[in-house]
This record gives C-alpha cells, sequence and structure tokens, in this order.
C-alpha cells in the first residue's frame, strides 16, 4: 500500500489525486490537507464570481474525492497543526500543492496607504476567503486604478463596473454585493508598463469588457501598433489585440453613454503612490519606451488620481518551515517537482503562478510519475491511520468531504435568487453548519 499526503485541495492536489488513483488503483490511499474547512483552492476563492462555467470543473474533483481511496482533511494548517516532517514520517510521499495564495508585494513607496490592496486580499475579500472577508475596502470615490496586464485585472475591473444586475448568476458574497452597490466609482485605470502587444489578457476575458451594461473600454488610437504587425502574434494574442483596436474605435456617442469609463494606460509604468491623511490620493506614473521587450523610463511623470488601488502583478507561494523556498521565484525550491526524498511540489507551488487551470493536469500526472519512481512499492508507513492518532492527540476538529457536502448544502439553502450559493465567509460559521 502506498500512502501520499497532498498538502492543498486546489486544482493541482486533486489532479494529482486523480492520477495517484489511476496509477494505483485500489493500492494508494490518499489524504488531501486544507487548512480551510472547504476544498477546492482558487476554483472557490480566485476564479471570478460571475465565471461559474470556470468553477464547475469543482465537479470533476468531486468524483475524486468521494471515492475510497482519497480523503479530504479540512481545517488543518500543514505547518501549524502539524509540520511536513511529522507528515512525511507517517506517509510514502508528501507532495505540497499550496498554489501561491500571496501577493506579489509592489514595494512601491506609499503602498502601505490605506484603500491599497493586493489582488489577492481584494479577491479574497468579493469572494468570501475567511482571511480576507474582513478587508473593507472604500469604493466611494471617483477614480480607481488597477495596476497590471492580465486576466486578475480584468478580473478586477469587471467585478467593480458591474450593475447589481449584472451580478444574479453569480456567487460574489453579499458584503461585496452591498458595499459595491453604493459604490462612487466613476473611472478604472488600467496601468501597464508595456503595450498592446505585451499584455497577459486572453480574448474572452478582454471581450467581456465590450459587453458591460454601464462601463465601457476606451483605448488611445496612438498606442496600438501598425496593424500590420499583429500578424506576428500567436492567434490568441492576436484576438485579444483586436479587442483593443474595437475598444479604440468607439464613438463619442458610445463614450458618453455609459457612466463608468474604463481606461488603458500601456506605457506607464507606477512609481509611487501619493496619500493624504492615510489614505492614496494619486499615483505617480513614468511613461515608457519598450526597447528590446523591456520597458524603460523617459523621464515623463505624471498622476493619476486614486481613490482605489489594486495591484495584479503576480503571486507568490506561502513559504512553510523546514521546507526549502526560491525567494526570487516565489515558489519552494525543487528540481522538476522534487524537493527533497519522500517531498515534492505541484502546480504553482512548483513552478509558479503561470498556466491555466488545466495547466495542472499533466503536472499532477507528471509528480505522481516521479514518486512511483522513487518509492516503488510503498514503505511500512502507516498514512493516515497514524494521522488520525496525531490528530486525536492534538484535538484538531478534523472537517472531511461529507461535512464539507453539509455545508455547501447550507451555502446552498442561503443563496439569493439567482445565485448558486451564499458562501460562509468565516471559519466557524463553515465548522457550525456541519452539525
Amino acid at each position: 500500500m502506498r500512502h501520499i499526503a497532498i498538502i492543498g485541495s486546489g486544482p493541482a492536489g486533486y489532479y494529482t489525486a486523480e492520477a495517484a488513483q489511476k496509477r494505483w488503483g485500489d493500492a494508494v490511499r490518499v489524504d488531501i490537507f486544507d487548512r480551510l474547512p472547504v476544498p477546492f483552492g482558487l476554483i472557490r476563492t480566485g476564479v471570478a464570481p460571475d465565471h461559474q462555467s470556470i468553477k464547475g470543473v469543482a465537479r470533476r474533483y468531486e468524483k475524486t474525492a468521494l471515492t475510497d481511496h482519497v480523503r479530504f482533511v479540512g481545517n488543518v494548517a500543514v505547518g501549524e497543526h502539524v509540520s511536513v516532517g511529522e507528515l512525511q514520517a507517517l506517509y510514502d510521499a508528501v507532495i505540497l500543492a499550496t498554489g501561491a495564495p500571496e501577493d506579489r508585494p509592489l514595494g512601491l513607496k506609499g503602498d502601505d496607504l490605506a484603500n491599497v490592496f493586493g489582488s489577492a486580499a481584494f479577491v479574497g475579500w468579493y469572494n468570501g476567503h475567511p482571511q480576507f472577508a474582513g478587508l473593507d475596502p472604500d469604493l466611494s470615490g471617483r477614480h480607481a486604478v488597477v495596476i497590471g496586464m492580465g486576466n486578475v485585472a480584468l478580473d478586477v475591473t469587471r467585478i467593480l463596473a458591474k450593475t447589481q444586475r449584472e451580478f444574479t448568476a453569480s456567487d460574489i458574497v453579499a458584503h461585496a454585493l452591498d458595499r459595491l452597490r453604493a459604490s462612487g466609482i466613476e473611472t478604472i485605470t488600467i496601468l501597464g508598463r508595456r503595450g498592446p502587444h505585451n499584455i497577459m489578457m486572453t480574448p474572452r476575458e478582454l471581450g467581456e469588457l465590450g459587453e458591460l451594461e454601464r462601463a465601457i473600454p476606451l483605448v488611445d488610437p496612438a498606442d496600438l501598433p501598425p496593424i500590420d504587425e499583429d500578424a506576428i502574434l500567436e492567434p490568441g494574442l492576436r484576438k485579444s489585440v483586436t479587442h483593443l483596436r474595437s475598444f479604440a474605435a468607439f464613438p463619442e456617442s458610445a463614450r458618453k453613454a455609459k457612466p463608468i469609463a474604463i481606461h488603458f494606460d500601456f506605457y506607464a509604468s507606477p512609481k509611487a503612490l501619493l496619500g493624504e491623511d492615510g489614505k492614496v490620493r494619486a499615483v505617480q506614473v513614468e511613461r515608457t519606451a519598450v526597447m528590446g521587450g523591456r520597458p524603460i523610463g523617459t523621464g515623463e511623470i505624471y498622476e493619476l488620481p486614486a481613490d482605489l488601488v489594486v495591484s495584479c502583478i503576480g503571486y507568490r507561494t506561502t513559504p512553510i518551515p523546514d521546507v526549502p523556498f526560491d525567494e526570487r521565484g516565489g515558489h519552494f525550491s525543487n528540481e522538476d517537482g522534487r524537493i527533497a526524498p519522500g517531498l515534492y511540489c505541484v502546480g504553482w507551488a512548483k513552478r509558479g503562478p503561470s498556466g491555466t487551470i488545466g495547466t495542472n493536469r499533466p503536472d499532477g500526472y507528471a509528480v505522481v510519475d516521479l514518486v512511483a519512481a522513487d518509492i516503488g512499492g510503498g514503505a511500512d508507513k502507516r498514512g493516515r491511520e497514524g494521522f488520525d492518532e496525531l490528530a486525536e492527540a492534538r484535538g484538531l476538529e478534523v472537517v472531511t468531504f461529507s461535512d464539507w457536502k453539509k455545508i455547501e448544502e447550507a451555502e446552498i439553502a442561503a443563496a439569493r435568487e439567482g445565485s448558486p450559493r451564499e458562501k460562509f465567509v468565516d471559519i466557524a460559521s463553515m465548522i457550525a453548519a456541519r452539525d
């Protein structure tokens, strides 16, 4: 029998569990640990609440979770309730699938001002992550600045711009919906250091901006390269740039018809955040020129008014005591997924925040191949039986997948009209709902 511990119940964790089950069948037992009482990681708290079709991938993970070979061990924080070393003593392999839940620091003067947030925190706030449910952003001001040119920047922008009616089928949490209802935001500026040919925005997500009820996306035609240069782009990016060209072509009548303007500010590098009475009031920006693919400052400085700033410049993995960590890369130090004998990593914890949800599937299967080569028929370890004894001795309140299903039922029952669920946003309420 092989005993596998996977730390993290998001896509990377469940794809890895699926791979282990397919490889070893009845000869494996997999325990999937999560610090929260609820599974699915970024599917629940990272994917935008108005992208329910993407969240539907959790149904695939549920099939894996409901088998006898795979067990969800929720409400257990590895590194706090139990150490990685203790798990290594109990399991043949420990696989870190913790993702990259922390914001990459903005690192600018003024980034500690009030109403400046990283995207992990801000997205966690409107998605109901217990760690960020009390964030309390002030949306009463007129101007928001979103720093970054990827899909997360688009998600944040879209959420800030939508009407209440556009949230009908989403699972955005009530506290965020109430705050957005009273929002005074009139302009949202998306700030990027490079130009349109360097964005990381996918066509579907970018196209959604052009379909918003009360907001219009605007691009300065002067920022667009000659159209014949689009031919060298890969197809997805070419489609995205086509959307930008359509935004630049909106007539003046269309611009005046909607109360919220979304401005794409290309060739613009934030240099500092400026405040007043401890709260952000503006972003100081330097105009750039792209040379050899790198943005170079031109010395031209200007200010953008900003009552809210959300930085969407990337994520990093949370270090775990006694596990080697690559500070520069923001993930665990590893060689093709192997950290040390019996210790592995997968997904964003292995490679950093890159790729789509589906990218984690081949990654999960690859790390299981690595584990299989290392452990062979398995060692004489106790696995889940040993962990259960440890958990009982420490008084840990473990949440199982059947407990999660009760929590889910309670969330569905509490949903507002048209919404799939109303999430619990604190751990105590989650645990109480299972009883």
